[in-house]
C-alpha cells in the first residue's frame, strides 16, 4: 500500500541540464525517481524540464538524446538545476553558459552537478568555499587544476545551496536523501523500493571498491604498500621506505609482488603512476610537462619514454586521439 507523501502547496520544478556527451546511467538516475515519486502519489510532485542552449536534441554518450523542453531565455522560475556531465567536461561552461548559472544561482536555484556536472559548476565559480564531489575519474585532473577545491571522495556531498554528485548509481541515494526530506522517509523508501534500489548508501559511501577487490589480493603487506603509493603519486617514495610500510625486508617485499601480482613493487609503482597520468592526459588540459610532475617524472620526456613502454604509443598521441 504506497503511503500518499504530506502535501505541498505546489509542485518542485527541477531543472536537468545535459552537457554533450552525458551518460545515460547518471541521468536515468537522477530523473527517474522523480517520475516514480509522481506516479506512486498519483500526483506531480516535481516538474522535470530538460534545458538546453538550442533546440537540438542533447546526445548522450551512448544512442540515446535528450530533446529539451526549455532554453536559458525561458523564464523557467527553477527550485533546483542538476547539470550532468561526462566525457570532457573541462571544455565548459562557456561564457554564456556560466553566466547563466550564475544568475541561476543568484536567483535562490539549488544547483547540482552530477559525475563532470560538478566540474562545470566549479569552472563558473560556484563552488567556491563549498564542500564537494565529483566522480573519481575527474578527481585528480580536477585537483590539479584548482587545488582551492574542497574535493571529497565520497558519493554524494549537500553544502547548503550545492548539490554535488558522483555519477553512476549515486544519484538515487542522493534523491532518496532528497524525497525523504521533502515527503518523508517512508514515501522515500516506497520510491526507491520501486527500483529495487533496497540498499541506501550514506553520503560518504566510497566511490570505488575496496584496495582488496582493486589490487587483487588479500595479503596485508601488499595492501599497505600499495595504499601508500596511492597516497603518494606525485613524489614518489622509495622502495626503502615502501618496504618499512610493509614491516619487510626489500627483497621480501619484492617477492612478494612479483608472486601475487606479476611485478616488482617500483615496477607496479610505475604502472600505478601511469595510469594515473593517462586519466590526466583524458581528464584535464594540464601539459606534458605538468602531466609528468603531478605523477612523480622528473621530465616530461622522461615520462614520455615511460608511457610509450607502458602503453604502446606516445602520450601527445594519446591525447591527440
Amino acid at each position: 500500500m504506497v503511503k500518499t507523501p504530506r502535501i505541498r502547496t505546489k509542485p518542485l520544478r527541477i531543472g536537468i541540464l545535459p552537457i554533450e556527451g552525458f551518460a545515460l546511467m547518471s541521468y536515468a538516475a537522477t530523473t527517474e525517481p522523480w517520475r516514480a515519486a509522481n506516479l506512486l502519489a498519483g500526483r506531480t510532485l516535481y516538474e522535470v524540464i530538460n534545458i538546453a542552449g538550442s533546440d537540438l536534441p542533447v546526445a548522450s554518450s551512448g544512442a540515446a538524446e535528450i530533446r529539451p523542453e526549455a532554453g536559458p531565455r525561458d523564464d523557467l522560475r527553477l527550485d533546483y538545476l542538476f547539470v550532468i556531465a561526462g566525457g570532457d567536461p573541462a571544455r565548459y561552461p562557456g561564457r554564456s553558459l556560466s553566466a547563466w548559472l550564475t544568475r541561476q544561482a543568484r536567483a535562490g536555484v539549488i544547483m547540482g552537478g552530477v559525475s563532470g556536472g560538478p566540474i562545470i559548476l566549479a569552472r563558473a565559480g560556484l563552488m567556491a568555499g563549498r564542500r564537494m564531489t565529483v566522480h573519481w575519474e575527474y578527481a585528480t585532473a580536477l585537483a590539479e587544476i584548482s587545488p582551492q577545491l574542497m574535493i571529497e571522495r565520497t558519493l554524494y556531498v549537500i553544502d547548503r545551496d550545492r548539490m554535488t554528485c558522483a555519477g553512476g548509481t549515486a544519484p538515487m541515494d542522493l534523491m532518496h536523501a532528497l524525497i525523504a526530506q521533502h515527503h518523508g522517509t517512508d514515501f522515500a523508501r516506497q520510491v526507491s523500493d520501486w527500483f529495487m534500489h533496497t540498499e541506501i548508501r550514506p553520503p560518504t559511501g566510497p566511490q570505488r571498491s575496496g584496495l582488496v577487490e582493486r589490487v587483487g589480493t588479500h595479503v596485508s603487506a601488499i595492501l599497505d604498500a600499495v595504499e601508500a603509493m596511492e597516497g603518494n603519486i606525485a613524489d614518489p617514495l622509495h622502495l626503502e621506505h615502501l618496504a618499512q610500510v610493509a614491516r619487510l625486508s626489500k627483497r621480501q617485499l619484492n617477492r612478494l609482488f612479483q608472486d601475487k601480482l606479476g611485478h616488482t613493487t617500483m615496477g607496479y609503482y610505475r604502472i600505478l603512476r601511469l595510469e594515473r597520468a593517462q586519466n590526466l592526459l583524458r581528464n584535464s588540459a594540464l601539459s606534458l610537462t605538468e602531466v609528468a610532475l603531478a605523477t612523480g617524472f622528473a621530465s616530461s620526456s622522461h615520462f614520455s619514454r615511460a608511457y610509450a613502454a607502458q602503453f604502446g604509443e606516445a602520450p601527445s598521441r594519446y591525447r591527440h586521439t
